[in-house]
């Protein structure tokens, strides 16, 4: 599914995208394509694409091909989900106590457009971290 989605191909081409949205979310997933969670994460943003493309725009980056931010954000899991606003990292608290990002695949596409939904209208507010809608402590286990 990732071949649906822009991909991202530099250090540069990252940041382009995040400063150059002024208006909308920038939702970016790191990892590979031919990682397995990936491939479920793809499939979810590939379907709501469509959906949510009037408040957030969706890119992937190849964290193998563009190194440039895995020691900055920490990008050690097979695929990661990172929100953006205006050239300002949103945060978002799902419970996990990672608030930087969404380090595993949500399978069910109506959680995943609550959660952009909910990071769009916080950033929008000025906000730099939000609540998610649900609560993923119980759900997801280390």
């Amino acid at each position: 599914m990732s071949y649906l989605l822009p991909h991202l191909h530099s250090g540069w081409a990252v940041d382009q995208a995040i400063l150059a949205e002024e208006e909308r979310a920038v939702v970016i997933r790191f990892g590979h394509d031919w990682d397995e969670t990936c491939m479920q994460m793809d499939e979810v943003l590939a379907s709501v694409a469509e959906t949510i493309k009037n408040f957030a725009v969706l890119y992937l980056v190849d964290i193998s091909e563009v190194p440039d931010f895995n020691t900055m954000y920490e990008l050690y899991d097979p695929c990661t989900i990172m929100f953006f606003f205006r050239n300002k990292h949103i945060m978002i608290d799902l419970g996990t106590g990672n608030n930087n990002k969404i380090n595993w695949a949500l399978k069910d596409k109506q959680e995943f457009i609550d959660i952009v939904e909910t990071v769009y209208r916080g950033a929008r507010k000025g906000r730099g971290l939000v609540v998610s809608p649900k609560d993923y402590s119980t759900k997801y286990r280390y």
